[in-house]
């Protein structure tokens, strides 16, 4: 096999993405406020996109309130805007530098509403595995192209490429079933 192709970097960048889309899960909190809520909103900042994590501290106050310590002052209207836009359907305050975020109580509503952000969390995550499998995908016609691996070869590992996707993919929709029966248990 040739050396532009690893089989393992793909797993690895597959798993990636299902480690990055359990660790957004994680922060559709059903019960209490978490901190882990926020960290997945992006928010628009000296000129270029950053997580909320980078711009101020998020912090627990109390059970059902977040709130976010803004760092430069100038961006607290951004992370308001970031929070706001997010649909995660927070109304958050300002206060200073300190932008307050209540956790409003789940009702059916609330509950389908994080559903939903669940299923998009799970749906960005399959682009991101299919865009992995497409990458090994390329490499494998060109490689087959230069006569570095041969037709039968190609489509061996084209196999092996497409079986863990497809598992990958099972394991995002497990995980999103969990998700959305821990969230519409009342």
């Amino acid at each position: 096999m040739s050396k532009d192709f690893d089989i393992a970097d793909i797993k690895r960048r597959m798993e990636g993405a299902v480690a990055a889309f359990r660790h957004d899960l994680n922060g559709l909190r059903t019960g209490r406020a978490s901190a882990s809520l926020l960290e997945p909103i992006i928010v628009h900042a000296y000129g270029s996109d950053m997580p909320m994590n980078q711009v101020g501290n998020i912090t627990v106050p109390e059970s059902r309130m977040l709130a976010v310590n803004v760092w430069d002052k100038q961006l607290v209207g951004a992370v308001d805007r970031a929070i706001r836009e997010s649909h995660l359907g927070l109304n958050p305050m300002i206060d200073g530098t300190t932008v307050r975020v209540p956790i409003p109580e789940l009702n059916e509503q609330r509950r389908k509403e994080l559903v939903k952000v669940a299923h998009q969390y799970a749906e960005n995550a399959r682009i991101a595995v299919r865009h992995v499998r497409r990458d090994g995908m390329e490499v494998l016609k060109r490689l087959e192209k230069d006569h570095e691996i041969s037709e039968d070869d190609s489509r061996r590992q084209h196999d092996v490429v497409q079986k863990h996707t497809d598992e990958t993919i099972v394991q995002i929709d497990k995980a999103l079933a969990e998700k959305e029966a821990e969230i519409m248990q009342v």
